[in-house]
């Protein structure tokens, strides 16, 4: 009775997850090209950052790409060599932007009440990456499931984040406060979310499953 309705919210909401992915990707992309109003502060402070700024937006664009195809099951299925792919692009992008967001937690918005939030997501998203690999080479496929799983999760921080700021505008709350808030809540939010998902009886692979993907 409840499967077709269950089945037509996960895919509501992974076409939501992959739509609000590429919008963010295409936006990071585009702000290393566009031309910036001279009253935009992110603009001014990311001028005089360096190469840690278009490094961040483009290593992070890459990992929102490519995100939600690495998520999907039919690509594990039907073209592995590309999923494995996709992951080996996925850490690159990942070590670039983490490493740019390190460097821009140092003069970003809010000084180091937001700074500190951003630089512990780099690190913790590094982590995760770092397990996921460490579990793949191990032939541990559920670990490294679960584990990518939640890079991901830390990838859609940066859709969170800009939700968030979206609300505090319709709300018309004072952005800096905001903004601090949006930086330590996007990751911890998408982390609870994604580990209630994993905890789901459907989210556990069947032994068959594990047994198919060690297969050569």
């Amino acid at each position: 009775m409840h499967e077709r309705p269950t089945r037509l919210l996960r895919r509501i909401a992974t076409m939501a997850f992959t739509a609000l992915s590429v919008a963010v990707a295409a936006y990071a992309f585009a702000y290393l090209y566009r031309d910036h109003p001279p009253h935009d502060w992110f603009a001014a402070r990311f001028a005089i950052s360096g190469l840690d700024v278009p490094a961040h937006f483009f290593g992070a664009g890459l990992v929102l790409l490519l995100t939600p195809l690495q998520l999907s099951a039919g690509m594990r299925r039907r073209a592995p060599h590309l999923h494995r792919l996709g992951g080996w692009l996925s850490a690159g992008g990942i070590l670039i932007a983490a490493a740019g967001a390190l460097s821009m937690a140092r003069h970003t918005q809010g000084g180091a009440a937001s700074g500190m939030a951003l630089a512990t997501l780099a690190v913790v998203w590094l982590f995760c990456m770092g397990n996921g690999i460490r579990h793949i080479v191990s032939g541990d496929f559920a670990g490294h499931r679960r584990w990518m799983c939640r890079t991901a999760a830390l990838t859609f921080a940066a859709v969170t984040l800009r939700l968030i700021l979206a609300i505090g505008m319709v709300l018309h709350l004072p952005f800096l406060p905001v903004y601090v808030f949006a930086t330590w809540s996007c990751w911890p939010i998408n982390l609870a979310v994604c580990e209630a998902l994993l905890r789901l009886p459907a989210a556990r692979p069947h032994p068959s499953v594990a047994t198919t993907a060690a297969q050569p």
